[in-house]
């Protein structure tokens, strides 16, 4: 920057005149020390200026060609200065991630209505009849909560110790992280052991520091000194030197706290105690901690009933029952005294895991069992076959080889302020990345239209799905095509799958690819009317379909920055990251959806094997009114016909 302004004073001074003229018609006369030539621009942006302003003028020139705002993101694209705004809205690095979050709670066994039969048959009939929307979504967010749900929040007890293997690789994937989490820590917290391991930090307690205490020890000393030298000039020879030891303000003087409380201000009492409150510990003076006895607050207090104040009222029931109370006893019992096998002694861990977790999430603790007159505490133990666990095992580690078992509800929730992502682990977040002009058009199809309304709306179940039936219709499709939505568990996102007829499959009968002998511009032009989602499936069928789609990522794709994780040769890491180029998972924009052309969910009924009919065999009397009670006004009454009174 002082180059530059040194460079302009110099051409300010060289031409005082090109300095303040801005007129496009100057007609002032070329001299070296005063002025220059009018020129216009090289661009042709139409501009006109002296021949000095030159350089100024291409830092604003609308027709210089500049990197685009977002180079840094990844965008590659060189454009005219005028155009950057413009291109902003189809810019491929303006990407956006979709925030959209929900809630899932695990399935809940003590209500009747809990749908877990049906949930069961579905898992059963899920390879041959395919998956529902639904359950698609659910058993993908069960996955990502058994990924990030740990076992030793819950089960400290049931851990193992950690060796100091395990330390030090610790420590090391600290260092790789962090460069080096040494730096800024006292040395001295850390000892070295044989054979290279390192110690544990051990917190020590606080030591006082010798250096200073000299450095206030030679203060004192000097002022002692002085005013024993003065004391000498100033007093008679007959008369012997005061006895200082018990009237001096030092912290070593016995007595110095009643003096400094009647010399000084609280202000200068507070101060002195500040500076010297060590030095008073070390001499005796203060006790770092005041008994009860002393304590001027405290030492005065009587203890005084506690009276209890009920803000209900008692029932009778719970008076009485109250003093049928078994008493409190301190019994040692195990778990054969319930009369329960081995075999029962062991519980399911993703069951455990998800009750304890949904504990905390809802009330913050463990259960108690509360009334009005008493709070029982219970504690919790689990008997798990895989235990002990790692230190950093994880729910998903734990129930790798287990058969699948969906355990979470259909439904979801919207996220509210208590639970959010930061206090709920039941809380799921979306996390696609999709183009700014893009996002609208997903929210409004996917989280509006398709998963806000996914039960008995978008996709409507049997009545007796809580007997266990697993039928299901989807009522909806796009206006535009006949399409059916379907749920990718691999991509984690909704697409839609268009009915086409199989003799436009684009396979002959002996499995050969008619598309692929197409040409190349066909092949363009065609995968150009394809949505985001379909060109990023057809770029995974061969090396042509990959070129073929290479070739609109410029204009339909977008960039994203992946960061990758490297180490230099001082064994520090250091992240870089690089330009990827991919496709959204954004399917065809539908702007209206229209009913299917099946029949209605009564249909299912009649030949819905958990319908069960019953007939009624049994005559069952009717009320009738007799001509004496259509005249009498008491007889109007229903409960007088019942009850017999006339």
């Amino acid at each position: 920057m002082g180059r530059e302004s040194r460079n302009f004073t110099q051409k300010v001074r060289q031409h005082l005149h090109c300095d303040s003229c801005y007129s496009r018609r100057c007609r002032a006369r070329v001299e070296p020390s005063a002025s220059c030539a009018l020129v216009p621009c090289r661009l042709l942006c139409g501009a006109v200026f002296h021949l000095c302003k030159e350089e100024d003028h291409l830092l604003l020139c609308p027709n210089v060609r500049v990197p685009c705002l977002n180079a840094e993101y990844g965008c590659p694209i060189q454009l005219p200065r005028s155009s950057r705004a413009a291109h902003l809205q189809v810019c491929p690095a303006s990407v956006v991630c979709c925030s959209m979050e929900w809630l899932r709670w695990p399935v809940d066994d003590t209500n009747p209505n809990n749908f877990n039969a049906m949930q069961d048959n579905m898992m059963k009939e899920r390879e041959t009849h395919g998956e529902a929307l639904d359950v698609a979504m659910a058993l993908v967010d069960q996955s990502d909560l058994y990924a990030r749900l740990k076992m030793k929040p819950l089960y400290p007890e049931l851990m193992e110790q950690e060796e100091e293997e395990d330390i030090k690789e610790e420590s090391r994937e600290e260092i790789a992280v962090g460069g080096s989490v040494l730096e800024g820590r006292d040395p001295a917290c850390f000892s070295s052991l044989p054979g290279g391991k390192t110690a544990q930090r051990v917190t020590q307690p606080p030591m006082i520091n010798m250096e200073k205490y000299n450095l206030f020890e030679m203060m004192f000393s000097m002022e002692r000194g002085a005013c024993a030298v003065r004391q000498d000039t100033t007093s008679p020879r007959s008369c012997p030197p005061p006895d200082t030891s018990k009237t001096g303000l030092a912290p070593w003087q016995e007595g110095v706290l009643e003096r400094l409380g009647q010399e000084l201000t609280p202000q200068e009492y507070n101060m002195y105690m500040v500076h010297h409150g060590r030095m008073l510990l070390a001499f005796g003076q203060i006790e770092a901690c005041t008994s009860r006895e002393k304590d001027f607050v405290y030492g005065s207090l009587e203890p005084i009933a506690v009276q209890t104040l009920h803000s209900f009222k008692v029932t009778s029931s719970s008076l009485a029952n109250s003093h049928r109370k078994n008493p409190n006893n301190s019994v040692d019992v195990d778990t054969s005294d319930l009369g329960a096998s081995e075999e029962d002694w062991f519980v399911d861990e993703a069951e455990a895991t998800l009750l304890g977790y949904a504990e905390m999430a809802v009330m913050g603790h463990k259960v108690q069992k509360s009334d009005g007159l008493y709070v029982d505490f219970g504690t919790q133990t689990h008997s798990f076959r895989t235990s002990p666990f790692k230190q950093r095992t994880t729910l998903a580690e734990v129930m790798a080889d287990r058969p699948l078992k969906l355990l979470l509800q259909l439904q979801a929730e919207t996220v509210n302020s208590r639970n959010n992502r930061a206090s709920c682990a039941f809380t799921f977040l979306c996390g696609h990345s999709f183009h700014r002009r893009e996002f609208a058009t997903h929210f409004r199809n996917v989280h509006s239209d398709i998963q806000m309304c996914l039960s008995e709306w978008f996709e409507q179940q049997c009545p007796l799905a809580y007997l266990g039936c697993t039928y299901r219709q989807r009522r909806f499709h796009p206006s535009t095509q006949k399409a059916t939505v379907t749920y990718n568990q691999q991509l984690r996102c909704f697409n839609l799958r268009p009915d086409v007829l199989p003799s436009l499959d684009g396979k002959t009968g002996d499995g050969e690819d008619r598309l692929s002998s197409l040409p190349y511009e066909v092949l363009c032009h065609m995968a150009s009317f394809l949505d985001s989602q379909s060109l990023s499936q057809l770029a995974l069928v061969s090396r042509l379909m990959r070129q073929v789609c290479s070739s609109l990522l410029q204009e339909r794709g977008m960039v994203t920055l992946r960061w990758e994780r490297t180490t230099s040769s001082h064994g520090r890491a250091k992240w870089k990251s690089k330009p990827v180029w991919e496709f959204s998972h954004l399917f065809s924009a539908v702007d209206s959806w229209n009913m299917a052309d099946i029949p209605p969910i009564s249909a299912h009924l009649k030949v819905c094997p958990f319908y069960q009919k019953t007939e009624q065999k049994e005559r069952v009397a009717l009320p009738f009114i007799t001509e004496k009670q259509q005249k009498s006004p008491k007889g109007q009454s229903l409960l007088n016909h019942f009850t017999g009174q006339r």
